[in-house]
């Protein structure tokens, strides 16, 4: 079993790197599942669904975003994506109209429909502080969010594998 563990985000843009950094802090955690791939996606969604073409049997996703939460707040989500079957030619158009896919819904939507999204895909997303600030540090509080959030992954990927009848240890 393999598990693909990307981050997403843009460093340039303060709390908006929590997905790249989360990712770095879960690759160097002593505690992290030996069958995991890491990928720091950036804004560059197509290299996710790139990445999912490898073939994997789950996908955690870091990334920070806006729902109004307190900062620093921690989710995990299933996402919901769009049933693109459902869409007309032109809906399909918009939706994909962005190359770079660098909304996470968008590459995810993309990997779906070609096959390659695995059945287990759980984003770990956390409230910016300030969503639009351009700066090349987090905010405090969302720094101190990125240690739950690894903590919440390692927790998340042991209850699916013993949902999935496997060891997290070699």
């Amino acid at each position: 079993m393999t598990i693909l563990v990307a981050g997403v985000g843009n460093e340039l843009k303060g709390d908006d790197a929590f997905g790249l950094v989360a990712c770095r802090h879960f690759q160097a955690h002593k505690e992290k599942p030996s069958n995991c791939v890491f990928q720091e996606v950036g804004i560059g969604g197509i290299h996710l669904v790139q990445e999912l073409m490898r073939g994997y049997d789950a996908l955690i996703l870091f990334d920070a975003f806006d729902r109004g939460g307190d900062p620093g707040q921690i989710w995990l989500l299933e996402p919901e994506l769009p049933e693109i079957d459902l869409m007309s030619d032109r809906e399909k158009r918009d939706f994909f109209a962005d190359v770079h896919y660098a909304t996470p819904v968008r590459a995810l939507t993309l990997a779906k429909s070609v096959g390659a999204l695995p059945s287990f895909v759980r984003i770990i997303g956390c409230q910016p502080s300030d969503p639009d600030s351009f700066a090349t540090n987090m905010s405090k509080t969302v720094e101190t969010a990125v240690s739950k959030a690894v903590h919440l992954a390692i927790e998340t990927i042991e209850k699916f594998e013993e949902r999935s009848g496997l060891s997290r240890r070699d």
